[in-house]
């Protein structure tokens, strides 16, 4: 689960022109889409850690 949403970060600090904008964009909406298709691969796992601790979900940076 760590290598579907660590990656997820802010690219930089510095002032962004608007296609720069727009491509980080893309990546992050690319990037949740690949951790929901990993909850969705690994959904008997997360349910059973959610027997012993109801409500948890793997982060998403």
């Amino acid at each position: 689960m760590y290598l579907a949403y660590s990656a997820i970060n802010a690219s930089s600090t510095q002032p962004q022109t608007g296609e720069q904008h727009e491509q980080i964009n893309s990546e992050i909406a690319l990037r949740y889409q690949a951790y929901q298709n990993v909850c969705n691969k690994y959904s008997h796992e997360i349910a059973a850690i959610q027997k012993y601790l109801p409500g948890w979900m793997p982060k998403f940076r």
